[in-house]
């Protein structure tokens, strides 16, 4: 039986206390830039972009009355758009320190956005959260988690820039895979943090070590889930629940897939009424699994997705 670790106390602020304007400039003064969206997320989707895809500048993401950078912020969209084909939305990188959700995308759209956009409309955002990319975090600077802020008046301007290119570009979708990671540090720093920033105390639950999904409470779809279970199941292995039949604190639906009520928290998957939604969860920390694997698992996800709806043509006239 697992046990919850003790943990030190969080530098910043004091125990039990919501965090204030002094606590989160001392937040954003530690943060420092670790890689380059530019080189690493931007370059190779311009390298890579299909003669099918139209690349857009929805938005800038303008940080520097911080004394930070701005980022220019990219969807890629299908060239023929047809309105009576399913209409896919892939998201990548809300949480910017979740690399294979950044990578997945690029990947799917360098090695499968050709193909696909012969058959349904695509709209991908492979890097939301360009900032949390850079710095390997999963919130903004403002210390706002952009996965809880996809609502109207969003403050958070990665989640309202999102919705805005959603709603201009595929307003109606079938289809929408977001992709996401678990991580170690989820235990380590960001749990932590979120505690110490929200002056409550730490709920620890075990990383699970494997994939897996969570489905939305209000649109289930349990056998479309398992369909992406059992196509990443070729590629990595599927987390098992822990002793109380539970994943991240959550109960386990079926195999690798939880649920979570996604409009109510604010997710990006919650975002629009697409009927079949799904955020992948993939476990970069496992001794079993290499980047190459993750980054993979999260193709064959979207592409499991979109084959599934393929395969179910009634579910194309749905809403």
């Amino acid at each position: 039986m697992s046990a919850s670790p003790i943990h030190p106390a969080y530098p910043i602020g004091q125990p039990l206390q919501a965090w204030g304007v002094v606590e989160r400039q001392q937040w954003l003064s530690q943060q420092c830039v670790q890689r380059s969206y530019q080189a690493e997320v931007v370059a190779p989707l311009l390298a890579n972009l299909p003669a099918q895809a139209q690349l857009i500048e929805y938005g800038t993401l303008d940080y520097t009355q911080l004394g930070l950078s701005s980022y220019p912020l990219y969807a890629v969209k299908s060239c023929q758009w047809q309105p009576e084909r399913p209409t896919v939305l892939v998201t990548g990188g809300v949480h910017g320190y979740e690399t294979s959700g950044v990578h997945g995308a690029l990947q799917f759209i360098a090695e499968a956005f050709a193909v696909y956009s012969e058959q349904v409309n695509l709209l991908v955002l492979p890097c939301i959260s360009p900032w949390g990319y850079e710095t390997i975090n999963r919130w903004n600077p403002l210390a706002l988690d952009p996965n809880r802020h996809f609502i109207a008046a969003s403050p958070a301007p990665e989640s309202a820039a999102a919705m805005a290119c959603v709603a201009q570009y595929a307003p109606e979708l079938l289809l929408h895979i977001d992709l996401h990671e678990t991580t170690d540090t989820d235990n380590s720093e960001f749990g932590p943090a979120k505690a110490a920033r929200d002056g409550v105390a730490f709920d620890w639950h075990a990383i699970p070590d494997g994939f897996y999904l969570v489905g939305d409470t209000e649109r289930p779809e349990p056998d479309f889930q398992q369909a992406l279970i059992q196509a990443v199941a070729q590629v990595t292995h599927i987390a098992l629940p822990d002793e109380h039949g539970c994943i991240i604190g959550e109960p386990l639906q079926q195999h690798g897939v939880i649920n979570y009520a996604k409009r109510e928290l604010g997710l990006c998957a919650g975002m629009s009424a697409a009927r079949y939604v799904s955020t992948t969860e993939v476990y970069p920390d496992s001794p079993h699994a290499s980047p190459a694997q993750c980054n993979r698992a999260q193709l064959v996800t979207i592409t499991a997705a979109i084959d599934y709806v393929l395969r179910h043509p009634a579910s194309a006239s749905a809403t």
